[in-house]
């Protein structure tokens, strides 16, 4: 009788360094060219507009904390920390047998998110935030606040539905193609 059972897909490593990578690429250019229109737009006089009436308007923050305006004063620390969370990325992705589809766009954008913050801080001392929310009371943030969040739910929740955390896991991790290395 055939085995007739779906196999997961598990990504191997080129697929995870080309997913993980367009995303980390995405979200920092993103992030960075929307703060550089901002901050263009502010030196030439502007305050604040809509930007999804009622929901969403564009106002220049300058956030010398972490994400949410949370940690003010510990700029240096965030930089590492946004180190961190790459070299982590790398290398979980790299050493691990078995991840999630979910788990590599989640780190991708959290990735890309966190080293967008850090060129901020590093180049001006605080982050550039803009979207300020204007049906609730809400920290005003960016695109890379927007990739570090997201991202954490999205790996997080891969992490949860991943093939590491199914039956049978142990014997899947021996069989996962590697990428055409040998350990």
């Amino acid at each position: 009788m055939a085995d007739n059972k779906i196999k997961p897909f598990v990504p191997e490593r080129a697929w995870r360094a080309a997913v993980a990578g367009i995303l980390f690429v995405a979200f920092l250019i993103v992030d960075q060219v929307t703060k550089v229109m901002m901050r263009d737009a502010v030196s030439a006089g502007f305050t604040s507009a809509d930007f999804i009436p009622g929901i969403l308007e564009l106002r220049f923050a300058m956030n010398t904390g972490a994400a949410f305006s949370l940690g003010e004063g510990f700029g240096f620390v965030f930089v590492i920390l946004a180190l961190a969370v790459v070299v982590f990325t790398i290398v979980y992705l790299w050493r691990a047998p078995l991840v999630s589809r979910l788990e590599v766009i989640g780190l991708g954008m959290l990735a890309g998110g966190a080293v967008g913050n850090a060129i901020d801080r590093m180049l001006f001392g605080f982050v550039t935030d803009f979207f300020a929310t204007t049906f609730i009371s809400f920290p005003v943030f960016n695109v890379a606040d927007i990739g570090i969040t997201c991202g954490a739910v999205i790996a997080f929740v891969g992490f949860l539905l991943s093939p590491a955390n199914r039956e049978g896991a142990d014997e899947r991790a021996e069989k996962a193609p590697r990428g055409g290395d040998s350990r």
